[in-house]
């Protein structure tokens, strides 16, 4: 029974932070958007941010634990990019093949590798600590300063827009009323992405207890698939509508952010150790940031037959650690 019940506290919590995430998003884009900011911007800030808000609350509630609990915060950022990269461009490529936009290829890829080299390396001795906490937090503020500016330079900016025609529509209604109810959403979400972390935390380090299965093996498959559910769905959804660019914007900008923002602010309010997350995660979370980008350049194309191959590596992945647990 107690199996069970855990079980239930870990769906209601992936419920919640999907939920959470969507009205947290949802609210903030169309606040944004009354105060004038451009589309593209509020997609490039609030919207980003807003996707990995998920790994943010479950990272930070992890560290925050009585004891702490380092495994299950690094790990749902490490199993989050593997997440991001190998499922969710995966998916999308399968239902759809995707164009790749060239600023994809030529900015974000190579900012999503350098990032991603210099976390491997703060984690060589087993903690991120406050300074290096800091280091990270002040990347993804230069990030997105340098993406708000590149933006304003751009002409087109409909290729990275997040926000959806049927938002803007509502934005276009107004009124005090509907600012009152965009506010709502984001306190509701708020408080379900608070909610929903907390029982992804409990729920997930008693069912580690329960199966004997270290917390890091957790947090890499469970909480990490939860707490990628906003992207996966985005990733549906604009494969649906032939919107590529929304796909890996979303996939790889959600990376940087879990690396970034994620492991930066969560560190800087405590240090973080995990002793027990195994380097092979670290190395598949880079070897496959290395080679998504020959794949996204070869032809700015991510066909059918290469969303299966990212398919079937994250299976065996996901095989690997039901393995080795």
């Amino acid at each position: 029974m107690e199996i069970w019940i855990n079980f239930g506290w870990l769906a209601l919590g992936l419920s919640l932070l999907y939920f959470g995430a969507e009205w947290l998003v949802r609210g903030s884009s169309e606040i944004a958007l009354r105060l004038g900011l451009s589309p593209l911007i509020v997609g490039l800030t609030v919207v980003a941010f807003g996707t990995s808000a998920p790994e943010l609350l479950v990272s930070m509630q992890a560290n925050l634990a009585n004891p702490p609990q380092g495994d299950m915060a690094l790990g749902n950022i490490v199993g989050s990019n593997i997440c991001n990269i190998a499922l969710i461009l995966g998916v999308g490529a399968v239902i759809r093949p995707i164009v790749v936009h060239l600023q994809v290829i030529r900015r974000e890829m190579p900012i999503l590798l350098v990032i991603s080299v210099v976390f491997v390396f703060m984690l060589g001795d087993g903690v991120i600590s406050r300074w290096e906490g800091a280091v990270l937090t002040l990347g993804i503020v230069v990030y997105v300063v340098a993406s708000i500016r590149m933006a304003k330079r751009e002409t087109n900016t409909a290729k990275l827009d997040e926000i959806n025609e049927h938002q803007l529509a509502m934005v276009a209604r107004g009124g005090v009323g509907r600012i009152a109810i965009d506010v709502g959403l984001i306190l509701v979400g708020l408080a379900a992405l608070v909610y929903g972390a907390n029982r992804m935390v409990e729920s997930g380090l008693a069912l580690a207890g329960i199966f004997s299965v270290p917390e890091a093996i957790i947090a890499l498959t469970l909480v990490a698939f939860g707490t990628s559910l906003p992207e996966l769905a985005t990733s549906v959804v604009a494969s649906l509508r032939n919107q590529g660019d929304i796909i890996t914007g979303n996939a790889i900008g959600s990376c940087i952010f879990n690396v970034l923002a994620v492991v930066g602010i969560t560190s800087v309010v405590a240090p973080i150790n995990s002793l027990g997350l195994d380097r092979i995660d670290l190395w598949v979370m880079l070897g496959l940031t290395v080679l998504i980008i020959p794949i996204l350049a070869t032809g700015r194309r991510l066909s059918r037959v290469e969303g299966c191959l990212l398919l079937v590596g994250y299976v065996g992945y996901c095989l690997h650690l039901v393995g080795r647990a």
